[in-house]
């Protein structure tokens, strides 16, 4: 499930375009079909939360992965290892080395994918809150608020103090990054339900939950799975995701499962769409600040 690691590692995958030109554009979106980038340079290629920036020429190309987005690398001439409809954007770039096959990069279900100037670049991150994953996340003041992006977060959510903390945690327009199995794992070694309003939660459990976001997807940024528990045998990863019925690792207890709706959200449809049919899991036994939950 792609989430701010999994775009983090994309991006470090990619790192060999920077310096090269584009020879052939093929965007499969409407919207930017007659776009042409041919000839133009790859500045740079970066994420920012489950996003992803390339910098061509001066046009942005930004994506996102969703859920079934893939990028697959091949050499002009090879078998694609995917089916050509599901190709959203063809980039072809110039080969590694001189008279090699051109290098094509081809984005399979793509979320999105969006061009846009270079000069809409801020415009266009506006509205995303600091990325958990920054290196600079806890030092560096987050634009111009004078606040780090660490308390930039941390304010953020405690402003709407009726919302579940485990929905505030996923909303992108406060921390930039955190996805669903994350947070039900984040959630778990808190003790506390998903559905636990912030107020209720508190500031100091709110800094807490926002340290050990960061702590832990910065643990594992680079691994080629995601652990929790400290155990990396299959199957032995995650605590509560994707373990509904199963016993607590800690407890026994069999791990529920259900959906954080809009009345536990915060109630506003607009804000909380995003959260409105996620799942959730989390140990009855474990996880407290929801004992009236249905």
């Amino acid at each position: 499930m792609p989430e701010g690691d999994s775009v983090l590692q994309l991006s470090n995958r990619l790192q060999w375009m920077p310096g090269r030109t584009i020879t052939r554009t093929d965007v499969r979106v409407p919207r930017f079909a007659t776009a042409n980038l041919d000839g133009q340079l790859v500045h740079r290629v970066w994420p920012y939360g489950k996003h992803l920036f390339m910098h061509v020429g001066d046009t942005i190309i930004h994506t996102h992965l969703k859920m079934e987005g893939v990028w697959s690398i091949h050499a002009v001439g090879q078998r694609w290892r995917r089916q050509a409809y599901t190709a959203r954007i063809v980039l072809r770039l110039t080969p590694q080395h001189p008279g090699g096959a051109d290098i094509e990069l081809v984005g399979h279900d793509l979320g999105f994918v969006r061009l846009f100037p270079l000069s809409d670049y801020d415009a266009t991150v506006a509205h995303l809150g600091p990325d958990i994953l920054d290196p600079e996340f806890p030092t560096a003041l987050f634009r111009d608020t004078g606040r780090t992006g660490r308390d930039e977060t941390i304010r953020r959510i405690m402003r709407r103090p009726e919302r579940a903390l485990g929905a505030a945690l996923l909303d992108q327009k406060n921390v930039a990054g955190i996805g669903n199995e994350y947070r039900a794992e984040i959630m778990f070694l808190m003790g506390l339900h998903p559905a636990i309003p912030v107020g209720e939660a508190g500031l100091k459990r709110v800094e807490r939950a926002v340290d050990l976001s960061r702590r832990v997807m910065w643990e594992n940024r680079l691994g080629p799975k995601r652990v929790f528990t400290g155990d990396r045998r299959p199957g032995m990863t995650a605590y509560v995701f994707g373990r509904a019925g199963r016993a607590c690792r800690r407890c026994g207890a069999a791990i529920c499962k259900s959906t954080l709706g809009g009345r536990w959200a915060g109630g506003d449809p607009e804000l909380d769409s995003a959260e409105l049919e996620r799942i959730i899991w989390w140990c009855p036994e474990c996880q407290v600040g929801r004992e009236d939950w249905e």
